[in-house]
């Protein structure tokens, strides 16, 4: 199991977990795993980090089919700027490879925002934690487990 599957199952939140084959050539983990799980990819969300001027981390959960407005991110979050953090930072602080970060179960509390889209779908899915590996959950779920804030910052 990943920090992700445990952090629900210990809370008895409600979630579902969904395993596929990852393909290491596939262009974009969040497309790919909307494509093997035959899933709609409006519910299926990447996690993303960012750095603000300041260099505080923060945590952003995007639909796969679209992108990161930094912008609106940056104002989501008070800060006059943020930018795509260097990977070997994201891995480091949430414990997680790129291609596999969840936004649960990380090593570090960080401010998490997950676009206002997600309230939108009954569940959402969202890495488990592992290339291959996704989590079904409604997007309360994942605020309440995140301490997370919704808020326009993606773009289709």
């Amino acid at each position: 199991m990943t920090p992700a599957i445990d952090l629900l199952k210990k809370a008895k939140a409600e979630h579902q977990v969904h395993s596929y084959s990852h393909d290491p050539k596939a262009a974009s983990y969040g497309l790919e795993a909307a494509e093997k799980l035959g899933l709609d990819p409006a519910r299926v969300f990447k996690t993303l980090l960012a750095a603000t001027e300041k260099g505080e981390l923060l945590v952003a959960v995007v639909p796969v089919a679209g992108s990161l407005d930094l912008k609106a991110l940056a104002h989501a979050a008070g800060a006059k700027k943020a930018d795509m953090a260097d990977p070997q930072l994201a891995q480091r602080s949430t414990g997680y490879l790129v291609g596999g970060i969840s936004p649960l179960g990380q090593k570090k509390r960080l401010r998490t925002f997950i676009d206002e889209s997600a309230r939108l779908q009954p569940t959402i899915h969202v890495s488990a934690g592992r290339r291959g590996l996704e989590v079904e959950l409604s997007a309360a779920v994942l605020a309440e487990h995140t301490q997370g804030q919704f808020a326009a910052i993606g773009r289709e």
